[in-house]
């Protein structure tokens, strides 16, 4: 009998002992977690970001393409010589109708057209404006048909207010704008919000690889996993149109009162931006997914 107290006593004292390691085990582990949890905050990962570059870019472009084609017309009026840009390859098929106060173009890019700058564009984008070419500013209606841009199918549609000078006497075109956005695999995003767009350099030299945009602004976006991003642009993010890619700027991303900034680079033409989440680490990312 005292060698059976005996055992049961070992039991539970190695039995207490065993269970104050586990407690003290857990206790650590929840104090590390808890140590590592607000440097792991991420505003936006660099997939996220991707995709979201992606439409941005997809907006810019077609935006871009809309006023290099309304552009030639407000040249050729100023001039009175006819100007064409050479912005647009010839697989792009542009039709006019012109009413007693509208001109309504059809940017018809068929099944699939690539141009300059090396993205494959498809479907149509409509635009329209007033006839009235004396106007010191003027708005221009666009919205897509059936189209797509690298593979990516976009919808959606944009005002966009032209200023034939602005206070630095460059044109200058500030375009509300709602788009989505459907990869091939079947993710989709989308966004909202105003974007203004300074032509700076190239216009009106009929040659498009020297045209360079200055881009401001603030958007809503929405990702793929439904998060919602505010991104704001906070140095003019520059465009130059020979390049795929903004080559300079920087943008600021919110989510839940947390801030990251990306910064675009110094003016090289690569594909590459600086991520810098709120506690200050920095990471280089690639902000194309697409391929032509």
């Amino acid at each position: 009998m005292k060698k059976n107290l005996k055992q049961i006593s070992f039991i539970k004292t190695t039995s207490l002992f065993l269970g104050t390691i586990l407690l003290l085990a857990t206790s650590c582990s929840k104090e590390e977690e808890s140590a590592e949890e607000p440097s792991s905050i991420e505003v936006i990962t660099s997939t996220e970001l991707q995709y979201s570059d992606e439409t941005e870019m997809i907006s810019e472009e077609v935006t871009a393409i809309a006023e290099d084609v309304y552009a030639s017309d407000e040249i050729s009026f100023v001039s009175k010589i006819p100007h064409r840009s050479d912005f647009l390859p010839d697989c792009v098929t542009i039709t006019t109708v012109v009413t007693d106060t509208t001109k309504e173009k059809t940017i018809d890019f068929g099944e699939g057209c690539e141009l300059p700058n090396g993205n494959v564009l498809s479907g149509i984008i409509n635009l329209s404006y007033a006839t009235d070419m004396e106007a010191a500013t003027k708005t221009l209606e666009l919205n897509l048909e059936n189209f797509t841009f690298n593979g990516v199918a976009i919808e959606g549609s944009a005002d966009i207010l032209r200023e034939r000078s602005n206070e630095n006497e460059n044109p200058q075109s500030t375009a509300n704008a709602s788009f989505a956005a459907t990869w091939p695999e079947g993710d989709t995003a989308s966004f909202e919000g105003t974007r203004t767009r300074e032509w700076i350099e190239g216009y009106g030299s009929g040659f498009w690889g020297d045209n360079v945009f200055l881009i401001t602004g603030k958007r809503t976006y929405v990702g793929r996993e439904g998060n919602v991003f505010v991104k704001e642009v906070v140095t003019p993010l520059r465009r130059e149109m020979a390049c795929r890619f903004i080559v300079s700027g920087v943008l600021e991303i919110s989510r839940n009162d947390n801030t990251a900034s990306l910064d675009f680079g110094d003016g090289t033409c690569d594909a590459k931006g600086i991520l810098t989440q709120p506690d200050g680490t920095e990471k280089e990312i690639f902000l194309r997914r697409f391929k032509k």
